[in-house]
């Protein structure tokens, strides 16, 4: 009896998956994996703790203009598109790894937001104030490990 709710579940979660997936837009490319996806959004949740972490639009553009280097993370769930198409651009004129993950929902849940968020731009270290050196360095690995696979999901693409 129990497996029947268990199955239940597991069929319910497989199609809000499904949901999301029909959502993405289709210029949303590199578009994380399920696994990517977790390890985007932890190092997202780290850097969201430790105030590490630019949200929105207008803020992560007003970053790389200013010079800051990260990770920038895309929900590729937005509607209208219009809104985000120039983010992309930036990081690669700025030199900035990108993503694009399914839904801007988990994207604000990661980021410690209540309010779904376009894009986030993950820092290595706080704007304002100091991080305890073994911290700076946990996320430091966290987001190299990123990055490392963001790169070589990117030279599978192209």
């Amino acid at each position: 009896m129990g497996s029947d709710s268990e199955a239940e579940k597991s069929q319910q979660r497989k199609e809000k998956e499904k949901k999301k997936m029909l959502a993405v837009a289709p210029i949303a490319k590199p578009l994380a994996g399920k696994r990517l996806c977790k390890k985007t959004f932890k190092l997202v949740r780290k850097a969201a703790e430790h105030k590490c972490l630019k949200r929105g639009v207008k803020e992560v553009v007003k970053s790389i203009r200013r010079g800051h280097k990260g990770l920038c993370v895309i929900a590729g769930n937005i509607s209208p598109i219009d809104v985000i198409t120039h983010v992309p651009i930036l990081c690669e004129e700025a030199d900035i790894p990108y993503v694009y993950v399914p839904s801007k929902e988990d994207l604000a849940t990661a980021g410690a937001t209540k309010r779904p968020t376009c894009c986030v731009l993950v820092l290595t270290k706080p704007t304002k104030g100091k991080l305890d050196p073994a911290e700076q360095e946990k996320i430091k690995a966290d987001y190299s490990q990123v990055v490392a696979d963001i790169s070589e999901l990117t030279s599978s693409l192209f």
